[in-house]
């Protein structure tokens, strides 16, 4: 185990957990030491390691893509390009199949959303002790690398489909249709309250689960990471690899249903009914 004289325990909580700043309310903005001062920030706080990896991650993206787009020939393409052209080619062809309105705008967020995710993800595949022990080294006490086993980041992907969903449902069929299209099926006007009840419980859910399946299946995935990190050095190897090998196809998988479900839930809001 590479965490030395801390317990198991000790050290699954200590991978667990974010590097926090916040308003604490008797030591003022500060970076929280544990759990307990990082829960009494309350909503005063940020998650930074969360923020920074996003961000970077979501920088690399673009710069990536830009630097393909910008060198792209249209010769015989080299590797990069032909692997880029073959990941919007993927996603292209999935909005096809699923959305079957005029909308520019999806095409590139379903694009975004599936590489940013599947990056996210992808960072569950490094050693989990690597960059925590060279944040401890520049006196660094947490460091939480997979974006994507913060609810906080997963919720806040999700509220901005939730948002576009909104706006997209009012947008087509007016204040007045969005309305009626929640009150009035499906049982009729005779049974609105249940009818309302209904809708806004199926509403609200979507971006619940969207965030909710892809945090579970992360930090699960993790989990077991740290467990696996917890056993002597020669069984480390013999299920370390299997595992991630395995858990290439779940990173993948996560990203290819968070883009479908948003694609989905988009086209649902431009259906008239």
């Amino acid at each position: 185990m590479a965490s030395g004289t801390i317990t198991s325990s000790e050290y699954i909580t200590h991978h667990l957990t974010n590097l926090t700043y916040g308003n604490h309310p008797d030591k003022g903005w500060i970076f929280a030491e544990n759990g307990q001062e990082a829960s009494e920030m309350g909503f005063m706080a940020i998650n930074v390691d969360s923020m920074l990896w996003s961000v970077g991650l979501g920088i690399v993206f673009v710069w990536l893509f830009a630097k393909i787009a910008k060198n792209a020939t249209t010769g015989v393409p080299g590797g990069a390009q032909n692997f880029i052209e073959m990941i919007v080619e993927f996603v292209d062809d999935n909005v096809k199949s699923v959305f079957h309105h005029k909308n520019s705008i999806i095409a590139p967020m379903a694009l975004t959303i599936f590489v940013w995710v599947f990056l996210m993800n992808l960072m569950d595949l490094i050693p989990v002790d690597w960059i925590p022990h060279a944040a401890a080294l520049a006196g660094i006490h947490y460091m939480k690398i997979v974006p994507s086993t913060d609810l906080n980041v997963t919720l806040g992907l999700a509220l901005a489909v939730f948002i576009l969903i909104i706006f997209y449902s009012i947008q087509q069929k007016g204040i007045g249709g969005f309305l009626a299209e929640l009150s009035l099926q499906p049982l009729g006007k005779w049974a609105l309250p249940f009818n309302l009840f209904l809708e806004l419980v199926g509403l609200i859910a979507k971006p619940i689960s969207l965030a909710l399946r892809l945090f579970g299946n992360m930090y699960a995935g993790e989990m077991i990471f740290i467990l696996i990190a917890l056993l002597p050095f020669w069984a480390q190897w013999l299920l370390s690899v299997p595992w991630a090998l395995f858990h290439i196809l779940i990173i993948t998988l996560q990203a290819f249903i968070f883009m479908v479900l948003t694609i989905v839930y988009l086209a649902m809001a431009h259906d008239h009914h």
